[in-house]
């Protein structure tokens, strides 16, 4: 297949959001060791000394970028292929955390890491081409036809039900209510980010699409859904073990955030039965990989435990936070860090 010239572009931002994404957990990791080791107070238990140290800073302007791009990259190509690239971020930081902060990769770890590498090259080879754009009136009528009004609606509805029903009654006993919160609300949040930067683009363009209320429309959404998004996403890490809800989030959000994107851009209208088929291999081989690599490192985390009755030795550290699936980073025990809590994913937000 020969990619048309926004979807080069937007698939080589998804990649660098990945490299960047990925490194920033890394980054951000010896910063917090490097801190923890001056002070004597980790941030897992409440230290803050992270704040005056400069490589840990250096790993949020690492991860800044790396969103930016991502928040680019929906702007130029479609969600299916922009979305399930997230998973790269997961083996950039397998990778960093073997060779610069020692943690073993075991070999089902690499066989997840190639299972991802060769899925998205599926994806890659199959994505098919975005339809072109003019204005933020043509995408408020993608928004408002009643295939994804519906989606909306239900999503809506499912929402309210898990936040007021199901949650109170076992949102800390069930993995599935905070995950699937943020999952479908993350769904929302990448129409809503695409709808946005698409609009941003047009008017970096020339074309300006500012003096549309339904630019403004867009950012509001996008506001609502990723404080929703981000705020069950903390509660499901801070309850659960993150090997768990991150290969569940993941799973989830892609699934939903593709499935939206279907229905919003009619990204698969005009593509082969073959085609679309390979695309959704290429995706299950992708979330295979990912929940191969954090079966992975719950196994290696359970032999450090039982061997030594010490500390956690950490795997990479990193979990799926959109945008994209993203990952958060936790210090060598299993408790969140406060810190990594606030960032935004790819998804995350985008994962």
């Amino acid at each position: 297949m020969v990619f048309s010239k926004d979807n080069l572009i937007g698939f080589l931002l998804a990649l660098l959001s990945s490299a960047f994404i990925g490194a920033s957990f890394i980054i951000k990791k010896k910063g917090l060791r490097r801190a923890a080791a001056a002070s004597g107070v980790r941030a897992g238990v409440g230290g803050y000394s992270y704040l005056m140290e400069p490589l840990w800073w250096l790993g949020m302007i690492t991860m800044i970028i790396g969103e930016i791009a991502n928040f680019v990259a929906y702007a130029f190509a479609p969600a299916v292929l922009v979305t399930p690239l997230g998973a790269l971020s997961i083996i950039v930081s397998a990778v960093l955390a073997h060779c610069m902060l020692k943690e073993k990769l075991h070999q089902l770890g690499v066989l997840g890491c190639v299972m991802c590498i060769a899925g998205s090259v599926i994806i890659v080879i199959h994505a098919p081409q975005e339809h072109p754009i003019t204005s933020a009136q043509e995408i408020w009528t993608m928004a408002t036809q009643p295939a994804f009004l519906l989606y909306v609606g239900s999503v809506i509805v499912l929402v309210f039900i898990l936040v007021f029903y199901f949650a109170p009654q076992c949102g800390h006993s069930n993995v599935m209510v905070f995950t699937g919160i943020c999952s479908l609300m993350g769904s929302l949040s990448v129409m809503s980010v695409k709808a946005l930067g698409t609009s941003l683009k047009l008017s970096l363009e020339g074309n300006n699409q500012l003096i549309y209320p339904e630019t403004w429309f867009f950012m509001i959404v996008v506001a609502t859904c990723v404080v929703t998004q981000m705020n069950y996403l903390n509660k499901a890490l801070d309850t659960f073990n993150t090997a768990i809800v991150s290969p569940i989030y993941y799973v989830m959000f892609t699934s939903l955030t593709i499935v939206a994107s279907v229905i919003m851009f009619k990204d698969w209208d005009g593509q082969s039965g073959g085609s679309i088929v390979s695309n959704i291999c290429g995706f299950i081989v992708v979330l295979s990989g990912t929940i191969l690599l954090h079966v992975t490192k719950d196994y290696e985390r359970s032999l450090s435990f039982k061997g030594n009755y010490a500390p956690l030795s950490p795997s990479f550290s990193a979990g799926l936070c959109h945008e994209h699936g993203e990952l958060l980073n936790h210090e060598e025990e299993d408790e969140p860090c406060p810190e990594e809590a606030v960032c935004l994913r790819r998804q995350e937000l985008y994962p």
